[in-house]
């Protein structure tokens, strides 16, 4: 282990990613955080942590992030709009959230010599549709590589690439930021992070469209079809939370390792269709629930319009080269998506399952 960051400073420490990588460095380091975020429900057990110390203020509070920036060696930025039902619906807040606003992060990292570990997404690899783009990628054999793979979006009526154009966008400033102004930076792109504490429940704990993980426990836990959007037929790879944070805990723990370098993060042995995770979640629900488990659920097909609304647009695959952080931070992702899946059902069972009542089948 090189010398580790003692003094962090985490944008975003209340979210579903934010609050796994605080829980770990509390657990197993002595390094002090201090955490901004205007929720911390997530994060409430660590409240109390003399290393931890929260403030509930937004980044566009900018005098005031900049104090806790000036205390800390490390920046972790986490900060984002990540909701593909969003992306085409209000585009505008999209493109401030994950990029307007950042970027007055990356600019201070880089005025006060701090590093910097930004979060960006396997989004900003865009369409996989080859013959759109007239790219040489093929979908079905080719994988996403950090240096060689081309970042290719959708034309500008589709704004569901509202999301990946701002992250991409905020990629090429702190490379220019390191360029130019010697910024200290990595980049980590995730692959669909899973676990406990993700997303939330429509009527719950929040309202409208949370990513798929969270959309098809919520039709479970009330008995109702599982939406696969236009037939499931794309496919992702998932990646367990506790694999994910393992990367970032590499990533602060090596910083001669990972400086000025983009990671993939995601576990490519983890590949399914949105269909057959549909039918996994299903059985494993089965499992977890057996006192629902006579109950016959379903998935049922929706269009994407249906689901996300106009200039909605998709890639078919994401699957990553992990071999960067295998060979410079020697990481290697080890759940299976069954234990992946597993782990983050068990949280959403126990945490909303007393109001759901299993109803028998009719």
């Amino acid at each position: 282990m090189e010398t580790a960051p003692k003094t962090l400073c985490i944008l975003g420490c209340g979210g579903f990613i934010g609050s796994h990588l605080v829980e770990r460095i509390l657990n197993d380091t002595n390094w002090c955080i201090y955490g901004v975020d205007r929720n911390p429900s997530k994060i409430s057990p660590h409240l109390s942590n003399p290393r931890f110390a929260y403030a509930n203020i937004d980044i566009d509070s900018a005098d005031a992030v900049e104090g806790y920036i000036r205390k800390s060696d490390t920046v972790v930025s986490l900060v984002a709009l990540c909701n593909p039902s969003l992306y085409n619906t209000i585009p505008l807040e999209v493109i401030r959230s994950n990029f307007t606003r950042p970027l007055a992060i990356v600019e201070k990292c880089a005025k006060l010599g701090k590093r910097l570990v930004h979060f960006s997404t396997c989004e900003v690899y865009g369409t996989t549709v080859s013959h759109k783009a007239g790219m040489p990628f093929n979908s079905n054999t080719d994988i996403f590589r950090e240096e060689t793979t081309p970042l290719v979006l959708g034309p500008v009526r589709a704004q569901r690439w509202t999301y990946a154009c701002a992250k991409q966008l905020l990629e090429r400033a702190i490379y220019a930021h390191g360029v130019e102004h010697g910024l200290d930076y990595t980049i980590v792109r995730p692959f669909n992070f899973i676990g406990p504490r993700m997303d939330f429940l429509p009527g719950i704990d929040g309202d409208g469209v949370p990513r798929v993980l969270a959309c098809f426990m919520d039709a479970l836990l009330s008995q109702k079809p599982l939406k696969l959007v236009d037939g499931g037929r794309n496919r992702r790879t998932f990646t367990d939370i506790a694999d994910a944070v393992g990367a970032v805990m590499a990533i602060l723990e090596q910083p001669q390792k990972s400086t000025g370098r983009i990671f993939n993060i995601g576990n490519p042995s983890n590949e399914t269709t949105i269909a057959e995770l549909a039918k996994t979640m299903i059985a494993l629900y089965r499992n977890l629930r057996p006192e629902c488990a006579d109950f016959p659920y379903c998935a049922q097909t929706v269009t994407s319009t249906e689901f996300y609304g106009a200039g909605y647009e998709d890639s078919d695959r994401r699957v990553p080269d992990i071999s960067a952080a295998r060979t410079q931070l020697g990481w290697n992702p080890t759940a299976s998506l069954a234990d992946a899946l597993t782990s983050a059902m068990t949280f959403f069972i126990k945490e909303y399952s007393s109001a759901h009542a299993c109803r028998e089948a009719v």
